[in-house]
């Protein structure tokens, strides 16, 4: 994922989009702090943006203990960071990160309106932080057709997770919601990538643009009822020229 990224493109801001792990929210949040800290360094928060977004009446704002207790933004900060620590630090780009909450299909739609004109400008880089599957008991999900002898507990999970990546590789904002009815699949970014899916197909790029998946990984080969296992995946999207 993060080798895609290319410091001397332009970029000026990140988008960094989110789910929300402890609270329970039906908008996107955004940061009270004017910037975020990491071991490598600051990344300032891009307050113009922003006082663009609360304008819109769709965002609210997060407590600064939410804030810092939600590891969905906060793991990918050092990455960003190690990105454009190349670039003199006024050259370095501001961040924009939005925690997006558990939203309706139509609420995802509605972001994705509010968000296309900035992923149509090409000084604008998004990142969307997810993971694939939790399956196991203390995730109360464990769906399992232990009649299919020939494939095993882990190779079901990465099946449907493949299922939905597929999908999510179509750009069908639709089909992902469908997939996730119907499977329940524990994607604890769902919001977020139907966030993005919507802001795709509201771009004015729609057609140059394709989603890959780069690598899938899961945490462990779960066997049984008392395994427990988390899926990862890593997806770039380009734009042809």
């Amino acid at each position: 994922g993060y080798k895609n990224v290319d410091a001397g493109a332009g970029v000026r801001r990140v988008f960094l989009l989110g789910p929300s792990h402890h609270v329970f929210l039906r908008r996107c949040a955004l940061s009270k702090c004017a910037a975020y800290a990491t071991p490598l360094g600051d990344l300032a928060v891009d307050r113009g943006v922003y006082e663009e977004l609360r304008a819109t009446g769709h965002f609210v704002d997060m407590d600064v203990d939410v804030d810092e207790a939600e590891h969905s933004l906060e793991l990918h900060l050092p990455y960003i960071f190690k990105c454009f620590e190349v670039l003199p630090e006024r050259d370095r780009p501001t961040l924009v990160p939005i925690m997006v909450g558990a939203l309706s299909t139509n609420a995802e739609a509605t972001y994705g309106e509010i968000l296309a004109p900035y992923l149509d400008d090409d000084a604008n880089l998004f990142i969307v932080s997810s993971d694939f599957c939790h399956w196991g008991k203390r995730f109360g999900y464990q769906p399992w057709d232990e009649g299919r002898k020939d494939v095993g507990l882990h190779e079901q999970i990465e099946e449907m997770d493949r299922r939905g990546m597929e999908i999510i590789e179509s750009k069908d904002a639709d089909a992902f919601a469908a997939y996730l009815k119907e499977t329940g699949n524990t994607i604890c970014g769902r919001h977020p990538i139907g966030v993005l899916l919507q802001t795709l197909r509201r771009s004015g790029g729609f057609d140059k643009t394709r989603v890959e998946f780069t690598r899938y990984e899961q945490s462990s080969a779960a066997m049984g009822w008392n395994d427990s296992s988390v899926s990862y995946a890593s997806a770039v999207v380009f734009r042809d020229a």
